[in-house]
Protein backbone atom coordinates (compact mmCIF):
# COMPACT_ATOMS: atom_id res chain seq x y z
CA UNK A 1 0.00 0.00 0.00
CA UNK A 2 1.30 3.01 -1.36
CA UNK A 3 2.01 5.90 2.17
CA UNK A 4 -0.47 8.44 0.70
CA UNK A 5 -3.07 6.01 0.49
CA UNK A 6 -2.54 4.72 3.64
CA UNK A 7 -5.22 5.54 6.73
CA UNK A 8 -4.63 8.06 9.32
CA UNK A 9 -4.52 7.05 12.56
CA UNK A 10 -7.16 7.72 15.38
CA UNK A 11 -7.64 6.69 18.90
CA UNK A 12 -10.69 7.66 20.66
CA UNK A 13 -10.83 10.74 23.56
CA UNK A 14 -11.92 8.79 27.16
CA UNK A 15 -11.80 12.59 28.99
CA UNK A 16 -9.18 11.37 30.97
CA UNK A 17 -6.87 14.42 32.63
CA UNK A 18 -3.33 13.32 31.92
CA UNK A 19 -1.19 16.13 31.16
CA UNK A 20 -0.39 16.54 27.20
CA UNK A 21 3.05 15.49 25.42
CA UNK A 22 4.04 18.47 23.99
CA UNK A 23 6.81 18.93 21.91
CA UNK A 24 9.43 20.93 22.96
CA UNK A 25 9.30 24.15 20.75
CA UNK A 26 13.02 25.39 19.84
CA UNK A 27 13.08 29.48 18.61
CA UNK A 28 15.74 30.39 16.27
CA UNK A 29 17.81 33.55 17.67
CA UNK A 30 18.03 36.31 16.35
CA UNK A 31 13.91 35.82 15.16
CA UNK A 32 11.08 38.39 16.03
CA UNK A 33 8.57 36.60 18.47
CA UNK A 34 5.51 35.17 17.34
CA UNK A 35 2.27 36.61 16.28
CA UNK A 36 0.91 34.84 19.53
CA UNK A 37 -2.60 33.53 20.42
CA UNK A 38 -4.52 32.97 23.86
CA UNK A 39 -8.25 32.25 22.99
CA UNK A 40 -9.55 29.35 24.47
CA UNK A 41 -5.75 27.99 25.80
CA UNK A 42 -2.80 28.69 27.96
CA UNK A 43 0.04 30.22 27.43
CA UNK A 44 0.55 30.76 23.41
CA UNK A 45 -1.26 28.19 22.30
CA UNK A 46 -3.30 28.85 18.30
CA UNK A 47 -6.51 27.80 18.44
CA UNK A 48 -8.01 26.84 15.09
CA UNK A 49 -11.00 25.16 13.90
CA UNK A 50 -13.27 25.03 11.23
CA UNK A 51 -12.96 22.74 7.53
CA UNK A 52 -10.75 25.74 5.62
CA UNK A 53 -8.66 26.73 8.43
CA UNK A 54 -7.48 23.23 9.86
CA UNK A 55 -6.89 21.88 6.56
CA UNK A 56 -4.92 24.45 5.21
CA UNK A 57 -2.75 24.07 8.87
CA UNK A 58 -2.53 20.56 7.97
CA UNK A 59 -1.25 22.07 4.91
CA UNK A 60 1.48 23.72 6.08
CA UNK A 61 4.97 22.25 7.44
CA UNK A 62 6.13 25.01 9.28
CA UNK A 63 2.76 25.33 11.34
CA UNK A 64 3.38 23.07 14.24
CA UNK A 65 0.63 20.94 15.69
CA UNK A 66 -0.04 20.19 19.52
CA UNK A 67 -3.28 18.60 19.45
CA UNK A 68 -5.93 17.47 17.03
CA UNK A 69 -9.36 16.76 18.13
CA UNK A 70 -11.86 15.80 15.33
CA UNK A 71 -15.48 14.17 15.35
CA UNK A 72 -16.16 11.08 13.69
CA UNK A 73 -17.70 12.61 10.59
CA UNK A 74 -14.83 14.88 10.39
CA UNK A 75 -12.49 12.21 10.63
CA UNK A 76 -13.95 10.07 7.91
CA UNK A 77 -14.18 13.29 5.47
CA UNK A 78 -10.35 14.00 6.44
CA UNK A 79 -9.41 10.17 4.96
CA UNK A 80 -11.64 9.83 2.14
CA UNK A 81 -9.84 13.00 1.08
CA UNK A 82 -6.94 10.80 1.77
CA UNK A 83 -5.97 14.70 4.42
CA UNK A 84 -2.36 13.70 6.18
CA UNK A 85 -3.94 14.77 9.91
CA UNK A 86 0.28 14.38 10.89
CA UNK A 87 -0.88 13.60 14.19
CA UNK A 88 -2.71 11.06 16.23
CA UNK A 89 -6.19 12.64 16.53
CA UNK A 90 -8.38 12.20 18.74
CA UNK A 91 -12.31 11.24 18.15
CA UNK A 92 -14.67 13.09 20.42
CA UNK A 93 -18.12 14.20 19.87
CA UNK A 94 -19.36 17.48 18.42
CA UNK A 95 -20.79 18.95 22.50
CA UNK A 96 -16.87 18.55 23.53
CA UNK A 97 -15.73 20.98 21.00
CA UNK A 98 -19.05 22.96 21.46
CA UNK A 99 -17.61 23.27 24.59
CA UNK A 100 -14.44 24.17 23.91
CA UNK A 101 -15.22 26.86 21.82
CA UNK A 102 -18.67 27.87 22.39
CA UNK A 103 -21.91 27.58 21.02
CA UNK A 104 -21.51 29.84 18.39
CA UNK A 105 -18.97 28.51 16.69
CA UNK A 106 -18.89 26.88 13.35
CA UNK A 107 -16.29 24.27 13.99
CA UNK A 108 -17.37 21.54 11.65
CA UNK A 109 -16.30 18.76 13.51
CA UNK A 110 -12.19 19.89 13.34
CA UNK A 111 -10.13 21.73 16.35
CA UNK A 112 -6.74 21.95 16.30
CA UNK A 113 -4.26 23.10 18.89
CA UNK A 114 -0.94 24.58 17.44
CA UNK A 115 2.29 26.51 18.16
CA UNK A 116 1.98 30.37 16.33
CA UNK A 117 3.61 31.26 13.16
CA UNK A 118 7.01 33.02 13.57
CA UNK A 119 6.28 37.01 12.27
CA UNK A 120 9.07 37.98 9.87
CA UNK A 121 10.61 40.76 10.18
CA UNK A 122 10.22 43.93 8.70
CA UNK A 123 13.54 43.40 7.11
CA UNK A 124 11.93 40.33 5.06
CA UNK A 125 9.70 42.49 2.99
CA UNK A 126 9.74 41.60 -0.73
CA UNK A 127 10.15 44.78 -2.72
CA UNK A 128 7.11 43.97 -5.19
CA UNK A 129 3.64 43.98 -5.40
CA UNK A 130 1.37 44.98 -2.45
CA UNK A 131 1.60 45.00 1.20
CA UNK A 132 -0.90 45.77 3.47
CA UNK A 133 -0.23 47.67 6.68
CA UNK A 134 -3.18 47.45 9.14
CA UNK A 135 -3.34 50.66 11.70
CA UNK A 136 -4.51 49.34 14.91
CA UNK A 137 -7.30 47.25 13.54
CA UNK A 138 -8.57 45.77 16.17
CA UNK A 139 -11.79 43.47 15.46
CA UNK A 140 -10.77 39.59 14.39
CA UNK A 141 -13.50 39.25 12.21
CA UNK A 142 -12.41 42.24 10.07
CA UNK A 143 -8.65 41.57 10.21
CA UNK A 144 -9.43 37.96 9.21
CA UNK A 145 -11.80 39.14 6.17
CA UNK A 146 -8.63 41.02 5.14
CA UNK A 147 -6.48 37.99 5.31
CA UNK A 148 -8.74 36.24 3.49
CA UNK A 149 -8.82 39.09 0.50
CA UNK A 150 -5.41 39.49 0.85
CA UNK A 151 -4.35 35.60 0.34
CA UNK A 152 -6.77 36.33 -2.95
CA UNK A 153 -4.93 39.43 -4.89
CA UNK A 154 -1.57 37.74 -4.00
CA UNK A 155 -0.60 40.26 -0.94
CA UNK A 156 3.17 39.47 0.28
CA UNK A 157 2.50 40.35 3.82
CA UNK A 158 0.77 42.11 6.14
CA UNK A 159 2.23 44.46 8.70
CA UNK A 160 0.50 45.16 11.99
CA UNK A 161 1.24 46.30 15.41
CA UNK A 162 1.98 44.29 18.10
CA UNK A 163 -0.67 45.78 20.83
CA UNK A 164 -3.90 46.59 19.69
CA UNK A 165 -4.31 43.74 17.39
CA UNK A 166 -6.33 40.49 17.45
CA UNK A 167 -4.52 37.30 18.24
CA UNK A 168 -3.83 35.35 15.06
CA UNK A 169 -6.18 32.55 16.65
CA UNK A 170 -10.01 32.02 17.07
CA UNK A 171 -12.09 33.81 15.74
CA UNK A 172 -9.62 35.70 13.39
CA UNK A 173 -8.37 32.18 12.02
CA UNK A 174 -11.75 31.46 11.43
CA UNK A 175 -12.81 34.50 9.64
CA UNK A 176 -9.56 34.00 7.36
CA UNK A 177 -10.56 30.36 6.20
CA UNK A 178 -7.23 29.17 5.58
CA UNK A 179 -5.20 32.47 5.00
CA UNK A 180 -3.42 32.59 8.12
CA UNK A 181 -1.22 29.62 6.78
CA UNK A 182 -0.67 31.51 3.54
CA UNK A 183 0.26 35.52 4.11
CA UNK A 184 2.70 36.20 6.17
CA UNK A 185 1.97 38.22 9.48
CA UNK A 186 4.85 40.97 10.13
CA UNK A 187 4.20 42.63 13.68
CA UNK A 188 6.21 45.61 15.11
CA UNK A 189 6.26 47.86 18.12
CA UNK A 190 6.02 51.12 16.34
CA UNK A 191 4.35 51.53 13.24
CA UNK A 192 5.07 55.22 12.03
CA UNK A 193 8.88 53.75 12.39
CA UNK A 194 8.23 50.71 10.56
CA UNK A 195 6.41 52.86 7.66
CA UNK A 196 9.43 55.55 7.62
CA UNK A 197 12.01 52.54 7.24
CA UNK A 198 9.72 50.84 3.95
CA UNK A 199 9.94 54.71 2.85
CA UNK A 200 13.59 54.34 2.50
CA UNK A 201 13.45 51.01 1.28
CA UNK A 202 11.59 52.55 -1.93
CA UNK A 203 7.68 51.39 -0.99
CA UNK A 204 5.09 53.41 -1.80
CA UNK A 205 2.95 53.76 1.49
CA UNK A 206 -0.62 55.12 0.48
CA UNK A 207 -2.82 55.78 3.69
CA UNK A 208 -6.29 55.22 2.76
CA UNK A 209 -8.45 58.31 4.38
CA UNK A 210 -12.07 59.52 3.81
CA UNK A 211 -10.18 63.39 3.76
CA UNK A 212 -7.28 61.79 1.09
CA UNK A 213 -6.22 64.14 -0.62
CA UNK A 214 -7.14 62.29 -4.05
CA UNK A 215 -9.04 59.23 -5.26
CA UNK A 216 -6.94 56.65 -5.26
CA UNK A 217 -7.79 55.24 -8.39
CA UNK A 218 -6.51 58.55 -9.93
CA UNK A 219 -2.91 58.06 -7.87
CA UNK A 220 0.16 56.83 -9.95
CA UNK A 221 0.63 53.89 -7.81
CA UNK A 222 4.11 52.08 -8.54
CA UNK A 223 5.64 48.82 -6.75
CA UNK A 224 6.48 47.98 -4.10
CA UNK A 225 3.21 49.60 -2.73
CA UNK A 226 2.22 49.66 0.62
CA UNK A 227 -1.78 50.25 1.47
CA UNK A 228 -2.43 51.59 4.81
CA UNK A 229 -5.65 51.17 6.22
CA UNK A 230 -6.75 52.27 9.59
CA UNK A 231 -9.47 51.15 12.11
CA UNK A 232 -13.15 51.62 11.31
CA UNK A 233 -14.49 55.49 13.28
CA UNK A 234 -10.83 56.26 14.11
CA UNK A 235 -9.26 55.99 10.83
CA UNK A 236 -5.39 56.21 10.39
CA UNK A 237 -3.72 57.86 13.43
CA UNK A 238 -2.49 61.13 12.66
CA UNK A 239 1.14 59.98 12.98
CA UNK A 240 0.47 56.74 10.61
CA UNK A 241 -1.02 60.07 7.96
CA UNK A 242 1.79 62.05 8.23
CA UNK A 243 4.43 59.12 7.76
CA UNK A 244 2.48 57.68 4.45
CA UNK A 245 4.29 59.26 1.23
CA UNK A 246 0.67 59.60 0.08
CA UNK A 247 -3.23 59.68 1.83
CA UNK A 248 -6.12 59.17 -0.47
CA UNK A 249 -9.84 57.90 -0.58
CA UNK A 250 -11.87 55.76 -1.92
CA UNK A 251 -14.51 57.85 -3.74
CA UNK A 252 -18.29 56.26 -3.44
CA UNK A 253 -21.15 56.99 -6.34
CA UNK A 254 -23.92 56.12 -4.00
CA UNK A 255 -25.26 57.75 -0.55
CA UNK A 256 -23.32 55.82 1.54
CA UNK A 257 -19.32 57.55 1.02
CA UNK A 258 -17.62 54.70 3.48
CA UNK A 259 -17.08 50.96 3.55
CA UNK A 260 -16.38 48.47 6.02
CA UNK A 261 -12.80 48.42 6.59
CA UNK A 262 -12.38 45.01 4.54
CA UNK A 263 -14.28 46.05 2.51
CA UNK A 264 -12.56 49.08 2.00
CA UNK A 265 -9.26 46.56 1.34
CA UNK A 266 -10.66 44.85 -1.18
CA UNK A 267 -11.85 47.73 -3.15
CA UNK A 268 -8.44 48.82 -2.67
CA UNK A 269 -6.38 45.60 -3.76
CA UNK A 270 -8.52 45.54 -6.68
CA UNK A 271 -7.78 49.43 -7.56
CA UNK A 272 -3.75 48.50 -7.09
CA UNK A 273 -3.55 45.12 -8.62
CA UNK A 274 -5.32 46.22 -11.61
CA UNK A 275 -3.24 49.38 -11.68
CA UNK A 276 -0.13 47.64 -11.27
CA UNK A 277 -0.84 44.77 -13.80
CA UNK A 278 -1.17 42.11 -11.41
CA UNK A 279 -4.48 40.56 -11.94
CA UNK A 280 -2.78 38.20 -14.77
Amino acid sequence: MRDRDRKPKFHRSEGSKGADKRPERRRETGRRPPWRGREGADDDTVILYGWHTVTAALANPRRQIRKLLLTENAARRLTEDKIDTRVTPEIVRPNLIDQRLGPDAVHQGLLMEADPLDSPGIDTLAEAGIVLVLDQITDPHNVGAIMRSAAAFAVKAIVTTARHSPEATGVLAKSASGALELVPLVTVQNLARSLNEMNERGFMTVGLDSQGHENLGAVALQEPLALVLGAEGKGLRQLTRETCSVVARLDMPGEIKSLNVSNAAVLALYIGASRLGLMG
